[in-house]
C-alpha cells in the first residue's frame, strides 16, 4: 500500500488520534488526517464483515442510515491484501499490514504439520501470540491505563484471531445485533473507545451471494441497528462504519485437481479461491505453467515478486517464511480451488473475496459525529 492511501489499518489508529491517544510505532496523526476524521470525545468503530463499498453502493435503497453516511463520504478506502478477514481485522487491531503480522490469508501452512490451518477458526496447536507477534492497539492502550472495549460474541473469546488482533482489549459479549448495540452503549459509560464487530452480512454473502434477497434483509437489519446506535450514543460520539473486504459472486470455478498443468508439483494449496497460495519446491516452474494456462484470468506471482510488489506492506522474515511460494489472484468472477486440499463445502461458497479487484479491495469508511 502506498503511504498516502487511506486503508483499514488507519481506522482504529485514526480513532485513537481523535481521542489524543499515543500509539508508539503508529502515526495516529497521519491516520486521522488521511481519513479526514473530525473532533469527537468518544469513538465507536463498527466493522461490518463483508460490507464492501461497491456492494453497499448498489443497495443503498435498503439502508437509509448508511445511505446518509455514504452521501457524506462518497469515496472508498482500501482494505489490505489479501482482501480477507483475518488479514484485515488484524490490520485494524494492530494498525499494521499483513506483511508485518503474518496474518496473510484465510489459511496458511502449519509449519508443524505441513497442512493448512485457518486463521479464522485457528484449527492448530500454534499459539496466536507466537504467530502474530506485533503489539496490538489494545495492548498499547493497556500499557497507558487506557481501555479499548471489544464487542463481539462469546464464541470469539480466547480464539486465535481474537488473540492475534484484539489482545489487550476488554471483551464485552453481545450475541445479536441488538445485544451488541446495547453492549457498546454500556461500554461507552466507562471508556471512550469501542470496537463492535458484526459478521452476518458476510455469512449470508458467502452462502447466498451478495445479490440475494437474504443479503438485502441482513443489510436492512444492520442499518436499523446502526441507526439505533446513532440515536442512543452520547452527544459528541463519533461512529465509524467500515469493513474488512468486499465480495464478488463467483460465476466460474477451476478445480486444480482436475487440471494436470496446474496440479503438478504442488504440495499444498491454501489461501482462498480468489487468492490461492501454492506451496511447492518448484515455484518458478509452477508459476510459469499457471501463467500459461490462466493467461489474463489471474495474476500469478512467485513469492519474491509478491513481497517486492508491496501488496503485503513491508514483509517480515516470519511472513516470508509462512506465505505460499506462488500466489494466484483471480480476475473477473473466477474462483480457483483444489479439492485435494479443500472441502466440498468450501468449494461451494457463492460469495468470494481475497483478490485485487475494486469490488474486493474497496471498503466504506462512513463517519458521523452525534449532536
Amino acid at each position: 500500500m502506498t503511504d498516502f492511501r487511506p486503508c483499514v489499518t488507519d481506522v482504529l489508529a485514526g480513532a485513537a488520534g481523535v481521542l489524543g491517544y499515543d500509539l508508539p510505532g503508529l502515526d495516529t496523526t497521519r491516520s486521522r488526517t488521511v481519513l479526514e476524521l473530525p473532533d469527537a470525545s468518544k469513538v465507536v468503530v463498527v466493522l461490518v464483515d463483508g460490507l464492501g463499498f461497491h456492494n453497499l453502493s448498489a443497495r443503498t435503497g435498503h439502508a437509509p442510515y448508511l445511505r446518509r453516511r455514504l452521501a457524506d463520504r462518497p469515496d472508498p478506502i482500501w482494505t489490505v491484501s489479501p482482501s480477507t478477514t483475518a488479514a484485515a481485522v488484524t490490520g485494524l487491531g494492530t494498525g499494521l499490514p499483513p506483511g508485518q503480522t503474518a496474518m496473510a490469508g484465510y489459511s496458511l501452512r502449519d509449519p508443524k504439520t505441513g497442512q493448512s490451518f485457518s486463521l479464522i477458526s485457528w484449527n492448530t496447536d500454534l499459539r496466536a501470540e507466537d504467530w502474530q507477534r506485533q503489539e496490538t492497539i489494545g495492548e498499547k492502550l493497556l500499557e497507558q491505563d487506557r481501555e479499548l472495549a471489544i464487542v463481539q460474541p462469546a464464541k470469539f473469546l480466547g480464539s486465535g484471531l481474537t488473540n492475534a488482533a484484539w489482545r489487550g482489549g476488554r471483551p464485552v459479549v453481545g450475541e445479536t445485533l441488538d445485544d451488541r448495540v446495547d453492549a457498546a452503549l454500556g461500554a461507552l459509560k466507562t471508556t471512550d473507545l469501542v470496537y463492535l464487530y458484526w459478521g452476518e452480512v458476510d455469512h449470508v454473502g458467502h452462502g447466498q451471494g451478495w445479490k440475494s434477497d437474504r443479503w438485502i434483509a441482513e443489510l436492512e437489519l444492520l442499518d436499523g441497528g446502526l441507526a439505533r446506535l446513532s440515536r442512543q450514543v452520547p452527544a459528541d460520539t463519533m461512529i465509524i462504519v467500515t469493513a474488512d473486504h468486499g465480495m464478488i459472486d463467483v460465476e466460474e470455478r477451476i478445480d486444480v485437481a482436475d487440471v494436470p498443468e496446474l496440479a503438478a508439483d504442488i504440495t499444498l494449496l491454501a489461501g482462498e479461491e480468489r487468492a490461492a497460495q501454492i506451496y511447492t519446491d518448484k515455484p518458478n516452474d509452477v508459476a510459469a505453467r499457471w501463467r500459461d494456462y490462466l493467461g489474463d484470468r489471474a495474476t500469478i506471482m512467485a513469492k519474491d515478486e509478491w513481497v517486492e510488489s508491496g501488496l503485503l506492506g513491508p514483509a517480515s522474515e516470519q511472513t516470508r517464511s509462512v506465505i505460499g511460494d506462488v500466489i494466484a489472484f483471480s480476475h473477473g468472477r473466477l474462483g480457483i480451488g483444489d479439492s485435494r486440499f479443500m472441502s466440498a463445502g468450501v468449494l461451494s461458497i457463492i460469495g468470494l473475496h481475497g483478490s485485487l479487484t475494486d469490488e474486493e479491495m474497496h471498503i466504506p469508511c462512513l463517519v458521523e459525529v452525534t449532536s
